[in-house]
């Protein structure tokens, strides 16, 4: 009877060993999920290895780093660029972007999981001061928005690629100048827009003044032609067959009496 507690004592604590040992052991990377291993003994980083979603055994003194692969999405205020004339710009961005799944251990040994924090938000910032600057402020308040969203996002994506990261998109979605130099610039714009609508009033009118000068011309020219071709023959012909229409209307008294100066009848009546 004495036997059977010492017995039981050291079972037991192998049964406690060995479960705490499996638990150790059991590491479940879950979905979205990707494993860097750690091996204390036996050279560190896993670097050639990412485990998957699902369940693993690994030895109790290793360690397992587990990993989002999913895509991530952050906004930033950038606050610090200058435009090319040297006035203050502020950028808002929204940065998509994920760890290299086939790439997570040597991710880990040479950035770690703050990643972001330490190669992506310093790679837009210094690309998005760098293509800034390039431009003068009127330009980033009206036309090149888009232009530099391409150049921003092409460039972080070459700066990330040798460190692991993949950038999936930078989208600009506001480009914000001091409240004075966007003043400056609209009221530009309007006075612009208003010459514009000038010249084109101005275009029209003279146009107008062109077609009515051609029209008269064309005119003036119809009735030269016209009168050198109305001889006093034809004339007295169109006479005889206009009185001789007046005479067929019904509403007409027409007497002819003699003739006029230019051989044509005289005509009388109450209409």
């Amino acid at each position: 009877m004495d036997k059977l507690p010492k017995i039981g004592i050291p079972l037991l604590i192998i049964i406690i060993a060995v479960i705490v040992l499996i638990a150790k052991s059991a590491v479940t990377i879950n979905s979205g999920e990707g494993g860097v291993l750690y091996k204390q003994f036996s050279g560190g980083v896993d670097i050639d290895n990412t485990y998957g979603e699902g369940f693993h055994v690994v030895a109790p003194w290793n360690s397992m780093i587990k990993y989002e692969v999913r895509d991530q999405t952050v906004q930033e205020k950038l606050d610090e660029l200058l435009s090319v004339d040297g006035l203050p710009i502020e950028v808002d961005l929204t940065i998509q972007y994920k760890p290299n799944k086939s790439n997570l251990g040597r991710l880990h040994q040479t950035v770690g999981l703050d990643y972001y924090s330490r190669k992506v938000r310093p790679a837009i910032s210094s690309v998005a001061r760098s293509i800034i600057g390039q431009y003068t402020a009127e330009e980033l308040y009206s036309s090149k928005k888009n232009s530099i969203q391409k150049e921003i996002e092409a460039q972080t994506k070459k700066d990330l690629q040798i460190v692991y990261i993949d950038l999936i998109q930078v989208l600009v979605e506001k480009i914000e100048l001091p409240a004075k130099i966007t003043a400056a610039i609209e009221d530009k714009k309007t006075k612009e827009q208003e010459l514009e609508k000038y010249k084109y009033l101005l275009q029209t009118a003279e146009k107008e003044a062109e077609r009515q000068r051609v029209e008269a011309e064309g005119k003036a020219t119809a009735n030269k032609i016209l009168s050198a071709s109305l001889t006093d023959k034809i004339l007295q012909e169109k006479g005889i067959e206009a009185t001789l229409k007046l005479s067929e209307s019904e509403n007409s008294k027409v007497i002819v009496i003699g003739s006029g100066e230019s051989g044509m009848p005289l005509i009388l009546g109450n209409q």
